[in-house]
């Protein structure tokens, strides 16, 4: 999602006058009617955000609901909460099987809006609500120029770096990519198992890739949002990678192709990992094990990167069941200041509205966030509108480790994914 400012929140919302009676003719799941005055189920599928059963995000919505059910008779939301790893997936064989939910709240949205599955954001939400999202998430909901996704949950990448590794090697963590080689080879002198951590690995090579991407002057995409994936820039960063990090011994005994997110992010919190990108869970993760650390902003060739990566999780509503007026109403509930902020806060995410953003930015409780917060309004988000991305994305994860390996060609490797992109695009 490479967008930063839409105009897609300066439209007025001109759906919420259909007929009532058209709800009620709509088939539903639940086999309710979904005119006024009928009891209504909406069902929601959700993405799980905690770390454990005590966390989990089925309580924050078991909590939300209750409250919202409480003040609006008649209407029951049941919400099943499923892992990261699976949510993607059971939505899309609830949708293939014709049993779609009422809302989903998961990784993507366009290839359900470019099938026409999907409400119209000012179909559902009130221009208030609408209004409040942060203005580069709301372009990054669009599909040909209409918002269909709702974001949801955003964060931000930084360098996280272990404190006490640091000053025993007598290093500053570093502002430029040579800082950042010289710092590697000084942990790895003294005796750090993963000076960097450098995790190209399927689960989640696509973050890493991009962070890198940005912080080389690259992206995915180009300033007219075709892919450039083997850019100038790209090759250059790539080249660094391979050359200078992997190529040196300096990212640790496996190989970055085979190393995952979350194992870069566990031996972070056992303290092997000399610095590493990271998102704000990372923050309660390394803590909760004794961690100190420390975040910068990420550094580029000559300094500090002009750009990291931003991630945005989406809301989206399907037509199928109808229901439009009361999941409008139930999502205008959702993101209220108070419900976006106590998620926020909950899982250490970015608050996806103007109103709550203000808030925990004046709020000193929330100073550990306030450094992912200031790089969000210019972070770059994946091109999640191109109904290509999911593709792309896919083949990222499977080579982009390749790239780097010992025998790895990154020109090689970059090029071929261009053109399966390239061919991607113009299949949409």
């Amino acid at each position: 999602m490479t967008s930063r400012v839409g105009t897609a929140v300066q439209r007025h919302i001109t759906g919420l006058i259909a007929a009532a009676a058209a709800l009620g003719m709509a088939a539903t799941l639940t086999a309710c009617g979904g005119g006024e005055g009928n009891d209504v189920t909406l069902k929601l599928v959700a993405a799980d955000y905690g770390d454990s059963a005590a966390n989990t995000s089925q309580k924050y919505w078991d909590g939300l609901t209750a409250a919202y059910e409480k003040d609006h008779p008649g209407i029951k939301i049941d919400v099943t909460v499923y892992p990261w790893t699976s949510v993607d997936a059971k939505v899309k064989k609830m949708v293939d099987s014709g049993h779609a939910p009422d809302m989903a709240q998961i990784g993507a949205y366009a290839d359900y809006a470019a099938a026409g599955k999907l409400y119209p954001v000012s179909d559902l939400l009130n221009v208030p609500t609408q209004a409040d999202f942060l203005s580069q998430l709301s372009d990054a909901g669009e599909v040909g120029q209409t918002q269909y996704g709702m974001p949801f949950a955003a964060s931000t990448r930084l360098l996280f770096y272990n404190k006490k590794l640091f000053k025993a090697a007598g290093i500053e963590p570093p502002t430029n990519w040579s800082q950042l080689a010289a710092d590697a080879r000084a942990l790895k002198r003294d005796g750090v198992e993963i000076p960097y951590a450098l995790p190209l690995g399927p689960e989640e090579a696509q973050a890493e890739t991009m962070i890198w991407m940005l912080s080389g002057g690259g992206s995915y995409t180009d300033d007219v949002g075709s892919y450039a994936i083997d850019s100038k820039q790209n090759i250059k960063t790539f080249d660094f990678l391979k050359d200078d990090l992997v190529g040196k011994g300096l990212t640790g005994p496996t190989a970055p192709g085979k190393l995952n997110r979350a194992a870069a992010f566990a031996a972070f919190a056992k303290g092997e990992v000399g610095m590493l990108n990271g998102h704000p869970t990372l923050m309660k993760t390394a803590a909760k094990k004794g961690v100190d650390y420390g975040t910068v902003e990420l550094p580029g060739p000559d300094g500090p990167a002009k750009s990291t990566m931003g991630v945005a999780d989406w809301m989206m509503a399907f037509k199928q069941n109808g229901h439009r007026k009361q999941i409008g109403d139930f999502l205008n509930y959702v993101y209220d200041e108070k419900n976006v902020l106590d998620f926020s806060r909950e899982y250490n995410l970015l608050p996806v509205t103007t109103s709550a953003s203000a808030t925990m930015a004046a709020t000193r409780s929330d100073a550990k966030l306030w450094p992912f917060l200031k790089t969000l309004p210019d972070a770059e988000l994946y091109p999640g509108g191109k109904t290509s991305w999911a593709s792309v994305s896919a083949d990222v994860k499977q080579q982009i480790g390749s790239a780097v390996s010992s025998r790895g060609n990154p020109a090689a490797v970059l090029g071929r994914l261009q053109v399966a992109a390239s061919a991607a695009e113009s299949a949409e």
